[in-house]
């Protein structure tokens, strides 16, 4: 592969010379039988995200040519930014309006992120995950965006696409936060709903809204899901029937009390320490401070607490065998979304780290979340799970990765230290000062 990749950099044609490259495949799928197939994938993938690298320095290429010719003609710069744009498409099998997406990833990758260009050239990382790096940062000025660039080198490659998206809006925020208000503000101004087509006669009706009444709305549709799904019905086909019934008017728009999690350092009371919000990710700490102090919201904001430097919550542990109440709330908010490396699905199962079989405790130490496809794959005899919580540790077919909890972006993982403490006081329900109690 490696040989293969340099023979790229060297010369453009053989790029071009498809038949040479369609040749190289056969030969490859002639060897599968003799190799290690997740191997072969591994280096496969990566090949294709230095490929993308390429392509990215092509389409700069490409742009400097153009202007070249079009300056002493009078052209102007915008117009052959959109002209490259469309070339660009053309040659990628897309639309324009995508082409002159990809043309600024391009420059923003191959002029101001270097280390975002060499993990893609690496390719340890996707054409998608410097894409959303390149969002993330394109309302900083230059020398922020590459402070950004290096405060999520050593992540690139490591954690999952959510997780580094996550931890660069954190960045971002840190280093200028008038920019990103003011990007939010702009934002707020653009919401809408849109509708698109979707196969087999289903349509996708999507709402662009404030994270607060997003998380509102979907913990409203959860809710009633919660209370009236059956094996008949799932929680899906539940959700999406009450958004109908609820917009459409055919049943009143009643249901239990919606409560969004507001997880927050002690630091974002007064400084600009990112807030995080379960199922949406971090949010700046002048927005969290805002719905702290609005009486006049809907939807009950329920604030928690972390530990100052870590980022770590309360610990918990309990005699059961399986994880409920609390504690099981406790973990789902630790954890945010799936622990299996690279996976960001919402979590749907509490699982032990170490069985209960083999003497683990059902204790936070011993727990991580996981969705249910990930629960399933665990009891497999080729997929292994070892440490704790602070570092469990996925081995299946040669590979091997870790995944910490999460915590606000930008912060070191919990260490054990830090959470050897009690289970009190660590919610509070702003509407009515009550402190919120559980089993567990």
């Amino acid at each position: 592969m490696s040989e293969m990749q340099s023979d790229v950099n060297e010369n453009v044609s053989d790029v071009l010379d498809v038949a040479a490259l369609r040749s190289f495949h056969d030969r490859l799928d002639d060897a599968i039988g003799t190799a290690d197939p997740l191997a072969e994938l591994r280096a496969c993938e990566e090949l294709k995200n230095a490929l993308s690298a390429r392509q990215a320095r092509l389409a700069v290429q490409v742009h400097e040519g153009q202007r070249e010719r079009d300056v002493p003609r009078g052209i102007k710069a915008a117009d052959t930014a959109r002209m490259v744009g469309s070339q660009v498409a053309l040659a990628r099998r897309c639309a324009p309006q995508l082409g002159s997406r990809l043309l600024g990833l391009a420059h923003a990758v191959t002029e101001e992120m270097p280390h975002t260009r060499a993990a893609l050239a690496a390719g340890v990382i996707t054409e998608w995950d410097a894409t959303a790096l390149c969002r993330e940062t394109a309302c900083l000025s230059r020398e922020d965006r590459a402070a950004v660039d290096a405060e999520v080198a050593d992540e690139l490659g490591t954690v999952s696409h959510q997780r580094l998206v996550a931890t660069a809006r954190a960045h971002a925020y840190r280093l200028d936060p008038e920019a990103v208000a003011a990007r939010r503000a702009r934002a707020e101004s653009e919401r809408r709903v849109t509708l698109r087509p979707a196969p087999d006669c289903m349509t996708r009706l999507t709402a662009l809204l404030p994270v607060k009444d997003g998380v509102a709305c979907y913990g409203a549709l959860e809710a009633a899901a919660k209370a009236t799904a059956t094996p008949e019905h799932p929680r899906g086909q539940v959700m999406a029937d009450t958004l109908v019934e609820r917009v459409t008017g055919r049943s009143p728009a009643e249901g239990p009390d919606v409560e969004v999690n507001l997880v927050m350092p002690i630091d974002s009371l007064i400084g600009d320490v990112p807030a995080y919000v379960p199922d949406y990710g971090p949010i700046p700490a002048d927005l969290a401070r805002e719905w702290v102090a609005d009486p006049e919201q809907q939807a009950k904001v329920r604030r928690l607490f972390t530990f100052p430097g870590s980022g770590d919550l309360v610990g918990m542990e309990s005699r059961s065998r399986t994880f409920t109440g609390l504690l099981a709330k406790f973990i789902k908010l630790r954890d945010q979304t799936c622990r299996t490396p690279f996976c960001s699905a919402p979590i749907r199962h509490i699982d032990h780290i170490t069985r209960y079989a083999d003497g683990g405790p059902t204790s936070e130490r011993n727990a991580q979340g996981l969705c249910e496809r990930c629960n399933y794959v665990e009891e497999h005899p080729d997929h292994d799970v070892a440490g704790d919580a602070t570092g469990a540790t996925t081995s299946t077919g040669g590979l091997v990765a870790t995944s910490h909890p999460p915590g606000p972006p930008g912060m070191p993982p919990p260490t054990r230290s830090h959470v050897e403490r009690t289970l009190m006081d660590i919610t509070w329900t702003f509407h009515s000062g009550a402190r919120d109690r559980g089993d567990g």
